[in-house]
């Protein structure tokens, strides 16, 4: 059950973070608004968006590794289930099947005709 909760969290976080990387300006973006390009950035206050996003980001990056380590704990400690196709240097074991009596009729032998003169 933890485990499951776990591989929510990690979805989520994971998510997180590619939307507020992807929402997040450019370093280069300021110089356009400092000509009178672009809007100024009043909305997360006069220091602009950075202070927010950057530190919300490492956070969502610190959870992100946190969360990959603990699961990445937890699967080692997972015993794996072996299969078939794991060793294929032992032949397979081959069952006997018995051929089953059958219900169909079989046509009897037609007789070769070959001989007869036309």
């Amino acid at each position: 059950m933890f485990y499951q909760v776990l591989l929510v969290a990690y979805l989520v976080v994971a998510l997180l973070l590619i939307g507020f990387v992807l929402i997040q300006q450019g370093k280069g973006a300021d110089m356009g608004a400092s000509f009178g390009a672009g809007g100024a950035n009043t909305v997360f206050g006069s220091s602009g968006s950075g202070n927010f996003m950057t530190r919300t980001t490492g956070i969502l990056a610190t959870l992100f590794f946190a969360i990959s380590l603990l699961l990445g704990a937890l699967t080692s400690q997972r015993e794996s289930v072996t299969d078939e196709w794991e060793n294929l240097g032992v032949p397979a074991e081959v069952e006997q099947v018995q051929p089953a009596d059958s219900d169909v009729p079989v046509a009897p032998a037609q007789e070769d005709k070959s001989d007869v003169p036309n």
